[in-house]
């Protein structure tokens, strides 16, 4: 078995991954040894999944738990030696300071003694200074410099725990805006690949892999996507795998293009895993809350959004106008009272995903919650649902009516010409990003009835998250961190490669 350490883990994707893979005996190749993560609400859920993982068969205990009739206290107290673990595997700690140098090195001193030759170190530095939408905010920002952000300088932590560790392999993630990055000139991409390469004491210590077959498209053989393997979400990210050079395995064989990760022949749809959820509503935001209430809004929005759309002169959004108006008299003539949180279980349209994230033995769904939305907000989402409805798009800001444009200046601009994007049934959904902790304006549910964004649940089913996987804290905060993750079931099968290059 190999022992993994998981740097700057959030609430635990990539450990839940390599966790869940398993030999023909059915035993586990992966132990987590180690996660690390310094947000109090992530590291909460990042060890309430730790004492999971300590049961091969989820307790009754546990299920209560998540059901709210068992307190933490009360399911901890009832099984102290699964806990102990749990407290012993997990530590909150923020990376990339002297003193948490001092707490987390004997750690990875005892782990290395322990299993020469069997560790595994993952992980991803944080992203905000590397992706693209963050360099353009920095950019605005008076007397920014890159080379003070010390988000920049993370990665560096991870080498120098690589270097101590000396695992004989490595996986670390990160976003596509990482390979264009750039501080004083210098290209922080290549600088990480070579010091992750000379992590061992000389510059080849490790030997880089890719994971995929590079293609025509023009995409690096470092950039999963994670479509392409079983995830319902256009995902792309950078992935870099190492092996260290002296330690006898399959390089040879990983080299030939059938042992990389395989695509799917046929990318997952947010149909297919959000289709049999239980049915919503909103709830409103600033006025008095109440079924009758958001039944009257909401109908009144897709009128509102109607007339909006026949004030412009064009057949298109014509169509989409009577089809609105037909929505709102769908809702005011609605008998039942649609919830705003729901814990029925719910299906999923997909063998491969249903034995993922389905399980059996959960009778209650956990974080199927709707947020708050403005009335203003309800007819724009009413629009571009209707929108996608009709013609299996999300609409662009230039598609909007002129009544309906939010009061935003770079509206027209064309910067933010998706602000109000609709996760189309029939395709994977775009990128779960942490910025759905803000708003839902880019996570609008598909069927425009419900007129709302996703919740936290859904979130986590285009992240692949099982839906006995437990998020802590606050809305916000849960949806911080379902956004921040890596996908459980992309890291499950880079597992399985780098089980077929170890053994």
């Amino acid at each position: 078995m190999f022992k993994v350490v998981d740097l700057f883990a959030g609430p635990g994707g990539l450990a839940e991954g390599f966790a869940s893979v398993r030999d023909a005996n059915g035993n586990r190749v992966f132990d987590i040894a180690l996660s690390v993560e310094k947000e109090p609400s992530a590291f909460s859920t990042l060890r309430m999944r730790s004492f999971f993982r300590q049961f091969e068969r989820a307790p009754r205990e546990y299920h209560e738990y998540i059901r709210g009739e068992l307190s933490r206290e009360q399911l901890v107290g009832a099984f102290p030696d699964q806990w102990r673990s749990a407290c012993e595997e997990t530590i909150q700690l923020e990376l990339g300071t002297p003193e948490a140098a001092a707490q987390i090195d004997p750690l990875i001193d005892q782990i290395a003694a322990e299993a020469p030759d069997r560790c595994i170190l993952v992980g991803g530095p944080p992203c905000q200074a590397y992706s693209l939408v963050g360099r353009a905010r920095n950019r605005g920002n008076a007397g920014y410099v890159a080379s003070e952000d010390n988000r920049h300088f993370l990665y560096r932590e991870y080498i120098r725990i690589l270097a101590r560790l000396r695992p004989v392999a490595f996986v670390m993630e990160n976003v596509k805006g990482f390979l264009s990055a750039s501080v004083d000139g210098e290209n922080i991409f290549s600088k990480v690949v070579l010091d992750l390469m000379a992590a061992g004491g000389s510059k080849d210590s490790y030997t880089i892999l890719p994971l995929v077959v590079s293609n025509a498209r023009g995409g690096s053989a470092h950039i999963l996507r994670a479509e392409e393997h079983g995830v319902p979400q256009r995902r792309h990210r950078v992935f870099l795998f190492g092996i260290r050079h002296d330690f006898p395995c399959q390089m040879s064989v990983f080299q030939l293009p059938e042992h990389h990760l395989r695509p799917r022949d046929v990318a997952p749809s947010v149909r297919q895993v959000l289709g049999g959820m239980p049915v919503l509503r909103s709830r409103l935001s600033k006025i008095k809350d109440s079924p009758s209430a958001w039944r009257a809004i909401v109908a009144e929005a897709f009128r509102l959004a109607a007339r909006a759309a026949f004030d412009e002169e064009s057949e298109q959004i014509d169509m989409v106008a009577l089809r609105l108006f037909a929505n709102a008299e769908a809702v005011s003539g609605r008998n039942d009272v649609l919830p705003t949180k729901s814990t029925e279980s719910a299906i999923v349209d997909d063998k491969e995903l249903a034995d993922w994230l389905i399980d059996p033995e959960l009778d209650h769904l956990p974080n199927h919650e709707t947020r708050g939305h403005m009335e203003s907000d309800l007819a724009r989402y009413a629009f571009a649902a209707t929108f996608a409805e009709m013609f299996d798009r999300s609409p662009k800001a230039s598609e909007f009516p002129a009544g309906l444009a939010p009061a935003h200046r770079n509206w027209t601009s064309g910067k933010f010409a998706d602000r109000f994007r609709v996760q189309c049934w029939d395709q994977p959904s775009t990128t779960v990003t942490s910025h759905i902790a803000k708003d839902g304006h880019y996570f609008i549910h598909p069927d425009p009835l419900q007129c709302r964004s996703l919740t936290v649940r859904e979130a986590a089913r285009l992240q692949t998250f099982p839906d006995n996987y437990l998020f802590e804290g606050n809305r916000t905060q849960q949806f911080t961190q379902v956004g921040n993750a890596v996908p459980p079931y992309l890291a499950f099968q880079i597992g399985k490669v780098i089980q077929r290059v170890l053994e």
